[in-house]
């Protein structure tokens, strides 16, 4: 009895250790978000003249880029005039703008730490299997923003702020906060989106996910890619097949992880 509840003491002590581990990662964490939101906070020019504004301008690299490949391919943002609706939208904006970049630089530094917490349990083969997994998904998910920062939200500025309802003079406008909160939308998600070899490859780690599930359902997979572009992006035919086609190639590279991974671990099943 005696040796039970020893026993027992232990396991507790081991789980109220995790929690304390637990909390000092998400204390870390938050720490680094607030730190460089701070940092962009109070570089507020700097950020909202060459990173928040620069798509809405006709020297953005992406259209620059459009316009060296030819004729055909050249387009330039419709003007439009960003203004603040609501007595505070400018501060809380901000605010908002800040604590985003935050967690964008600091997406390395928060895997890091959560990486740290996973780490001790698992095996040492699969700690070995797992190395550069901090450098694969901060790639993964800078590429993804990157992506929808410089190729969906040209094309999303130009088909939202250039569409037209009548022959008559519509002056096109937008509220800062509207703006700022379709800038996100086109980045964030894309970021995550990109995670997705990340997530079959632990699922398929598991055992819930097989390569053969997914090539069976590969029709239904893309239909369903397609249906999620069309949600995060513009009623825009090309704006949709520009988030479409990348999502597919990661779904098709997804499989590629899914297959190597049963092979490694369940191969003598």
């Amino acid at each position: 009895m005696e040796k039970a509840k020893e026993e027992t003491k232990e396991q507790e002590m081991s789980f109220l250790d995790h929690l304390e581990e637990l909390r000092w990662h998400i204390i870390r964490s938050l720490g680094s978000v607030i730190f460089f939101a701070i940092i962009v906070f109070v570089f507020k020019e700097f950020v909202f003249d060459n990173i928040i504004f620069a798509p809405r301008r006709d020297d953005f690299i992406t259209y620059r880029f459009m316009c060296l490949l030819s004729e055909f391919t050249c387009f330039k943002p419709p003007e439009f005039n960003i203004i603040p609706r609501d007595f505070g939208e400018k501060f809380f904006t901000h605010l908002k703008i800040s604590f985003w970049l935050g967690i964008i630089i600091s997406f390395p530094y928060i895997f890091y730490e959560i990486w740290k917490f996973i780490k001790p349990g698992l095996y040492k083969n699969e700690q070995k299997a797992a190395t550069g997994m901090v450098f694969i998904c901060s790639s993964l998910f800078l590429t993804g923003v990157g992506f929808g920062y410089f190729i969906i939200s040209p094309f999303a500025i130009k088909f939202l702020a250039g569409y037209t309802l009548s022959s008559e003079e519509v002056i096109n406008s937008s509220s800062l906060a509207s703006y700022v909160s379709y800038l996100t939308m086109f980045t964030i998600p894309a970021g995550i989106v990109f995670e997705l070899p990340v997530v079959v490859y632990f699922l398929s780690r598991i055992g819930i996910l097989t390569p053969a599930f997914m090539r069976t359902y590969r029709r239904h997979a893309i239909v369903v890619i397609l249906i999620f572009a069309a949600i995060i992006t513009p009623p825009e035919v090309i704006t949709q097949i520009l988030i479409g086609i990348p999502v597919i190639i990661l779904y098709e590279i997804s499989i590629f992880v899914s297959a190597r991974t049963q092979k490694k671990y369940f191969s003598d099943n």
